[in-house]
């Protein structure tokens, strides 16, 4: 007798439901939905802590704001003393360079200084490329205050050091900047010297601009009016910041 051909007693016949309901029209719509999803973007950094660097720097600018003095606390209590440019209690000094040998210094340095001036307050851009005696200051400025290699910008509103282009950007994002410099006396940044065209700097008028002076009893000499450039900073700007 010939055995009827089928599945095996006991042994039910699998199936997939899927498969059985399912054309070949229906992957092609399940690949077109797959295709149609938006790509994955990049994690950006949350706002809330953008708003936690903001305020973890506010607060330590307000506490050396409100130090006591030093001869005023005991020494093992002493506060760090802030880092301070006396005279400056009325704009914001800018240390930055206009050379563009390392590019994301100088896209920095660029941020930064549009940044500060949508703000209507004085502000005296110090650029170190143009007078390196700016560096010098601003190193004796960080000495032994700022650990490792001091790059541009740095940025002090009031008087006060706030930082770089980090801290600067940080502050702005959430709206803290404005508060800080909005403590400033109003000025129009925006007006153009007539004397320099907004470079901040002439040249010499000892030298011309040659950085040597000449004298039929000496020869040449180094021009001790100007800087290494031959250029001095604008008197007219000068009167203004």
């Amino acid at each position: 007798m010939w055995l009827q051909r089928g599945n095996p007693p006991g042994r039910a016949r699998s199936s997939s439901s899927h498969f059985a309901t399912s054309s070949f029209k229906d992957i092609q719509h399940l690949c077109a939905a797959a295709d149609d999803r938006p790509p994955k973007q990049p994690k950006q950094p949350s706002i809330f802590h953008r708003v936690r660097l903001a305020n973890s720097l506010l607060r330590a600018w307000s506490t050396h704001l409100n130090a006591p003095r030093l001869n005023s606390a005991p020494a093992e209590t002493q506060p760090e003393p802030p880092i301070y440019i006396p005279g400056a209690e009325n704009r914001i000094i800018v240390y930055f360079t206009s050379l563009r040998v390392v590019r994301s210094t100088f896209e920095d340095c660029q941020a930064v200084r549009s940044i500060l001036r949508g703000f209507r307050v004085s502000i005296d851009e110090r650029d170190v490329s143009m007078d390196y005696k700016f560096m010098d200051e601003l190193q004796g400025i960080l000495a032994d205050k700022v650990k490792g290699k001091i790059t541009l910008p740095r940025v002090f509103i009031g008087g006060r050091y706030f930082g770089g282009a980090e801290e600067v950007k940080q502050l702005h994002e959430v709206g803290e900047l404005k508060k800080v410099v909005g403590k400033l006396p109003a000025a129009d940044p925006g007006v153009v010297c007539e004397v320099c065209g907004g470079y901040r700097f002439i040249l010499c008028d000892e030298c011309s601009g040659s950085h040597k002076c000449y004298t039929e009893k000496s020869g040449f000499r180094t021009c001790g009016a100007c800087n290494e450039n031959g250029l001095i900073r604008c008197p007219s700007c000068l009167l203004t910041v």
